[in-house]
């Protein structure tokens, strides 16, 4: 009987994979660093291609160490930096561009002209959140716009944008599941806390596609199964959580 949890940490600087017993002892963990890009000051960028291999190499990993079967794990959960966004094909699966990072301040300006057209107020009533370059509203705005092609192509319905849960989510089921949580949701400017869906309005004033937007489900949801050959057997996933979110849950 499956008895065992694997769950992911992808981070900021590492990605980090953690097997726990029934008894939530550790049994195995495997952790490995990837690459910062910095192409101007207050830029912050990854590969999302080096977050989704120094997963998936953390996980085979820690699996080995812990001498387990695909078998023999009950579910996968995932944790992640929150506000990292990803666009990508919906078809190959590339992105158009690397990640801009929750750090990353290169959206001060449309931040600035926002505020200054008044939207502040009604942003603040339905998300919780002020109008800063930290959420990814605006950097999917950003991407689209900076990216060749990229607004006729997501207005088409050929991208899809995600936070580095859901972006890992679709890696590992194949491409099957575009999902996130809603503590990932919340922190995108996009998202109403209040009726729990993605709002109109919201989307309207950053320019963003409603068909690029990931299915919303509760943080304890079951989001999928992974393709049997990236761990030679079917998991399940079932749990997402944003990193602050997900520390609380373990305190």
């Amino acid at each position: 009987m499956a008895s065992h949890i694997l769950a992911i940490d992808q981070g900021t600087t590492s990605s980090r994979a953690i097997v726990f017993r029934a008894d939530i002892s550790i049994a195995a963990q495997a952790q490995q660093e990837f690459p910062q890009h910095f192409p101007a000051s207050g830029w912050v960028e990854h590969e999302p291609e080096d977050i989704w291999t120094s997963t998936l190499a953390t996980c085979r990993e820690a699996l080995l160490k812990a001498d387990l079967l695909a078998s023999d794990i009950a579910a996968i959960g995932i944790t992640n930096q929150r506000e990292t966004t990803v666009v990508w094909d919906r078809a190959t699966g590339q992105a158009v561009h690397r990640a801009i990072v929750w750090q990353d301040r290169r959206t001060a300006e449309i931040c600035t002209r926002l505020k200054g057209e008044g939207h502040e107020p009604l942003v603040m009533e339905k998300t919780g959140l002020i109008i800063d370059p930290y959420f990814s509203g605006t950097k999917v705005a950003w991407i689209l716009d900076h990216t060749p092609g990229a607004r006729v192509r997501a207005e088409r319905g050929e991208l899809l944008f995600g936070t580095i849960d859901c972006y890992l989510l679709w890696r590992l089921t194949g491409g099957r599941v575009h999902a996130t949580d809603a503590t990932n949701a919340s922190r995108t400017l996009m998202f109403n806390i209040h009726t729990g869906v993605w709002d109109d309005d919201l989307l309207k004033i950053l320019r963003v596609p409603r068909s690029m937007l990931p299915e919303v489900k509760d943080s304890s949801a079951l989001f999928g199964e992974t393709t049997p050959e990236l761990f030679d057997g079917v998991i399940a996933i079932r749990g997402i959580a944003g990193d602050q979110q997900a520390a609380t849950i373990g305190q």
